[in-house]
């Protein structure tokens, strides 16, 4: 439906005038996805600054069937928060710290709380809050659960999904769920908060979560692995968990041509290794004081062993940082180095190697010269499978044969037991994708959430389903 002047005039007066915004560079910051993929439209920016203030918005909306999208930091990688009309809720407007509770080892947030703050909050509280990526210095935390983040400690301390325990929602017709426990044992009926998380905005607004807190790390120990091929990798990583055990919070993939792209393209960034290697694993270690020796142990009994070929580990926290920046800025350099194809895929642990080589080979077969910039968390099976275009292609050339090379890969995906979608959800990208590989008993799952929840169809319209 049409947003009227009547409807809009109402949601204003709901929010006040620092609730609302018509002003075009500011509603094209918001209907623009980041690397400029998708550009929508919207008749309306609206941040409200309240849980009751969102609950009003709904209300309005739902009565007269106006579209909403609820927007985090806008950081997603799949179209998921992109408008086709309507309104964009930006929860920006909510970003309180409510509570800390040190000995329960929780924090209560509001959606709109950036990431890093949200870690700077919880060590100022000798607390951990382990959910890290990319993005952590504008994505919001609402966004992270709606999209159920992944990150870079994946491996020790789950998905977000494992890192809440209660939610506040704003449900389609206005109506609040009040479901902030902090609380780990609570077995009174459906676990309604599963239902939101993941959900990328269709079935509710989250409006506030209890967040699971850990002790803050002693000691945090880096370092980078050479190796000669993802069968090694694997091999280290086995064993880094066996004799480091939960000491072991990351463990990172970088294939060599990922390496080469950023040392080429990032300004200041250095191979750390003297020699050129197959590949390289990112390994970080952190707990108390002594896990420097145990990394160190296994870093020797893998050199021992034939395993690892070459290893440096950071003597500072300067120098962990720049083994970091690697990995982080494998994206940023592609951009750099011209047109790319991505895959966010996971399979098995212990099929990683496998679907690294015939991935490898479907994909050159199909495109020869093609770069394959293979990296990400090899410690829970989630690789991005990053192509950049031929030195000597063009460019839209090279994207023009972005689905046919989805479909190979992901079939490959698929074959091997894995998920086309591992950490980065499904939004506009892979609602094919969700078709061709979902039964059609899941997807009719799927469809009566949607239908009991948002029966008028107007949260965040055209994404997922």
């Amino acid at each position: 439906m049409t947003l009227t002047a009547t409807i809009s005039s109402a949601i204003k007066d709901a929010v006040g005038p620092k609730g609302w915004s018509t002003d075009s560079e500011r509603i094209e910051a918001h209907v623009t996805e980041r690397r400029g993929l998708w550009h929508g439209h919207c008749d309306l920016v609206v941040s409200p600054a309240s849980t009751d203030e969102v609950a009003q918005v709904m209300s309005i909306c739902h009565d007269a069937g106006i579209a909403v999208v609820p927007q985090g930091g806008n950081t997603g990688l799949v179209g998921g928060g992109v408008p086709e009309g309507g309104i964009a809720l930006s929860l920006s407007r909510l970003n309180s710290i409510r509570n800390i509770d040190a000995a329960n080892n929780t924090m209560t947030v509001d959606a709109g709380c950036i990431l890093a703050d949200v870690q700077a909050a919880a060590a100022a509280e000798d607390r951990l809050f382990p959910l890290s990526l990319g993005a952590e210095g504008s994505c919001q935390i609402g966004g992270n659960l709606a999209t159920n983040a992944g990150g870079v400690q994946v491996l020790r301390y789950g998905n977000a999904r494992d890192l809440v325990l209660g939610l506040e929602v704003v449900l389609p017709d206005g109506r609040v769920w009040e479901g902030l426990k902090a609380l780990r044992k609570d077995n009174t009926g459906y676990d309604l908060k599963h239902l939101f998380i993941g959900a990328e905005g269709t079935l509710g607004v989250i409006t506030a979560a209890v967040l699971k807190l850990y002790p803050l790390p002693q000691s945090r120990e880096t370092a980078l692995a050479a190796l000669g091929n993802a069968d090694d990798a694997l091999r280290l990583f086995l064993r880094a968990g066996s004799e480091a055990g939960d000491a072991l919070t990351a463990f990172e993939y970088i294939s060599r041509q990922s390496l080469d792209i950023t040392v080429t393209h990032i300004p200041g960034l250095k191979d750390p290794l003297e020699a050129a290697h197959d590949c390289y694993a990112l390994i970080e270690l952190s707990g108390a004081d002594g896990i420097k020796d145990a990394l160190e142990q296994v870093l020797a009994g893998a050199m021992e062993d034939g395993i690892v070929e070459d290893a440096v580990i950071a003597a500072s926290g300067a120098q962990a940082a720049e083994l970091w920046r690697i990995r982080e800025t494998i994206p940023e350099a592609q951009i750099t180095a011209g047109a790319s194809i991505k895959h966010d895929v996971s399979v098995p642990v212990s099929k990683v190697p496998e679907f690294l080589v015939r991935a490898q080979q479907i994909v050159e077969k199909e495109i020869p010269g093609v770069r394959v910039c293979a990296f990400g968390h090899l410690g829970d099976g989630n690789i991005h499978f990053n192509l950049s275009q031929p030195k000597a292609a063009d460019g839209e050339a090279f994207l023009a044969e972005w689905k046919k090379i989805n479909r190979l890969v992901h079939d490959l995906v698929h074959e091997m037991g894995g998920s086309f979608s591992a950490e980065h959800g499904i939004g506009v990208l892979k609602r094919d994708d969700l078709k061709r590989y979902t039964s059609a008993v899941e997807l009719e799952l799927m469809q009566a959430l949607k239908q009991t929840l948002d029966p008028k169809g107007i949260m965040n319209p055209g994404k997922v389903l």
